[in-house]
C-alpha cells in the first residue's frame, strides 16, 4: 500500500531499552518508509509448502484472501519487530468462522504488519471495507464536530447515544504482539497524559491490578469494567497475556467521557450519556481525542496514523476512523417487519442486542450503529448514524399509526 507512515528501526530488545528512556528518544529514531525493511528472515525446516495452513472449512476474510502463492511470499518474512504471518493469522487458523458476522480472521501485531504482509492485507482490507483499496485510496479524518447536522433523536426512543473509537501509540506494538515492558510503556504515557486534562474531560484512571472491591463493583454496576478477553478469537490473537497486568480504565468525573488502557488496542476511547443528544456526545468526542493527542504529542508520543489506512489499530475492521457512533432505540414494531434488515442494508447501519454482537435484542431494544469504518470521514460516518436513526424512528411512529414504510435506496458506497 502506498502510506508513509513513519517506524521505528529496532528490534523488540532495543525498543524496549528507548522506551525505558522516553518518549521523545523513540521519536528521534522514526524513519519513513523507504528507509524500511522486512526483519530478519523467518527460518524453516520445512518448505511453505508444507507449512499451508487446511482453511477448507473456514469462512473469514483471511481464508478467502490467503492463497498457497501469497503464503509463500509472506511466510519467510517478519516485521523489524520480528512480527510473523504466522503470528498474525493464527486467530483465523484457530477459528473458521463466527455464527453471526464473517471476521476478519487476521490481526496486526504492529504499525509495520500492514506493510509487510500488504500482499495479503490489502485485499483482506478491500473485502472488509466494502471495496475501499488502501492501495489506491486516501482515508479523510474530520474531528470538527460543528459540521455534524442535527443529532439530537427523540428520547421517547432512544435510550443512550455513545462514540467510540482506538488509538495507537506509535513505536510500540499492538496487544497481540506487544512485551511486558512495551505494555507497561502504553500505560504509562496514556494515563501520564491523561493527567493533564482539565475541565469537563479532569479523571481518574483505575488499574485492574490495584482497584478496590467497591471500585471494581461501581465500574461493573457503571457497565464500564471490562474483563479478560474469553473469546477464542481474541485469545489465539494473544491479546489475553499476562492478564490484567497493565491494563486499566480512565474515566472522567461525570463518567461521559471514557478511556480503556490495553484492552483490543492500546487505548479505546469512548463518549457517552444517557438520552438521544448525539451532538454533545459527539462533540466530547472530538474535544477530548484532540486534547489527548495534544497531551501525548507534548510527552514526545504520537499516535499511528498514515493517509491510505487513517488511524492505525490492532484489527484491519477498524482502521481509518476505527469510529462506532451507535445508540439504544427502541423499534418493537419495525424489527418485528420483514424489510428492517434491508432498511439497516442500504442506511448503512448494524444492529447488535444491548449487550454486544452475540446478544440479543430486549424489549425491542437495539443497538444500532454504523457499518463502515475506512474511507468516510468521522463527521461523515455520525451523520450516517444520525440520518439512519431518525428514519427508523420515523419507521416505526407510521407502523404505530399502521402506516405503511418504505425501504430506503442504498447509500453509495466504494463498490
Amino acid at each position: 500500500m502506498a502510506s508513509s507512515f513513519s517506524r521505528v528501526l529496532l528490534s523488540k530488545r532495543n525498543a524496549g531499552i528507548l522506551s525505558l528512556v522516553g518518549g521523545s528518544v523513540t521519536v528521534g529514531f522514526l524513519l519513513h518508509r523507504e528507509h524500511v525493511s522486512a526483519g530478519t528472515p523467518v527460518r524453516r525446516s520445512y518448505p511453505a509448502s508444507a507449512e499451508y495452513p487446511d482453511l477448507r472449512k473456514h469462512n473469514n476474510c483471511m481464508a478467502s484472501n490467503l492463497t498457497p502463492a501469497i503464503y509463500s511470499k509472506l511466510c519467510d518474512k517478519a516485521t523489524p519487530n520480528g512480527y510473523t504471518l504466522d503470528q498474525a493469522i493464527q486467530t483465523g487458523v484457530d477459528n473458521p468462522g463466527h455464527p453471526f458476522i464473517k471476521t476478519v480472521g487476521m490481526v496486526a501485531g504492529d504499525e509495520e504488519s500492514y506493510e509487510v504482509f500488504a500482499d495479503l492485507l490489502d485485499p483482506i482490507i478491500k473485502e472488509r471495507h466494502n471495496g475501499y483499496d488502501p492501495a489506491t485510496m486516501k482515508h479523510p479524518t474530520d474531528l470538527d464536530s460543528s459540521k455534524l447536522v442535527s443529532g439530537q433523536f427523540d428520547e421517547r426512543y432512544v435510550l443512550s447515544s455513545r462514540v467510540r473509537t482506538g488509538r495507537s501509540i506509535r513505536g510500540l506494538s499492538l496487544p497481540p504482539a506487544c512485551t511486558r515492558a512495551e505494555r507497561r510503556e502504553v500505560e504509562r504515557v496514556v494515563v501520564d497524559a491523561l493527567a493533564g486534562l482539565k475541565g469537563d474531560l479532569t479523571g481518574r484512571y483505575f488499574s485492574l491490578t490495584q482497584m478496590t472491591e467497591k471500585e471494581q463493583q461501581q465500574l461493573i454496576d457503571d457497565h464500564f469494567l471490562f474483563d479478560k478477553p474469553v473469546s477464542p478469537l481474541l485469545t489465539c490473537a494473544g491479546m489475553a497475556r499476562d492478564w490484567p497486568d497493565a491494563r486499566g480504565i480512565w474515566h472522567n468525573n461525570e463518567k461521559t467521557f471514557l478511556i480503556w488502557v490495553n484492552e483490543e488496542d492500546h487505548t479505546r476511547v469512548i463518549s457517552m450519556e444517557k438520552g438521544g443528544n448525539m451532538k454533545r456526545v459527539f462533540e466530547r468526542f472530538c474535544r477530548g481525542l484532540k486534547e489527548v493527542e495534544h497531551l501525548i504529542q507534548e510527552r514526545g508520543w504520537e499516535f499511528m496514523w498514515n493517509k491510505n489506512l487513517g488511524y492505525i489499530l490492532t484489527c484491519p475492521s477498524n482502521l481509518g476512523t476505527g469510529l462506532r457512533a451507535g445508540v439504544h432505540v427502541k423499534l418493537p414494531m419495525l424489527s418485528k417487519d420483514t424489510r428492517f434488515s434491508k432498511i439497516l442494508e442500504n442506511l448503512r447501519l448494524q444492529k447488535r442486542g444491548t449487550g454486544g454482537v452475540d446478544t440479543a435484542a430486549v424489549g425491542g431494544v437495539f443497538d444500532i450503529s454504523n457499518l463502515d469504518r475506512l474511507g468516510q470521514s468521522e463527521v461523515q460516518l455520525v451523520q450516517t448514524v444520525v440520518d439512519g436513526v431518525n428514519y427508523l424512528i420515523e419507521c416505526e411512529k407510521r407502523l404505530e399509526r399502521g402506516q405503511d414504510i418504505k425501504v430506503p435506496p442504498p447509500i453509495k458506497t466504494f463498490k
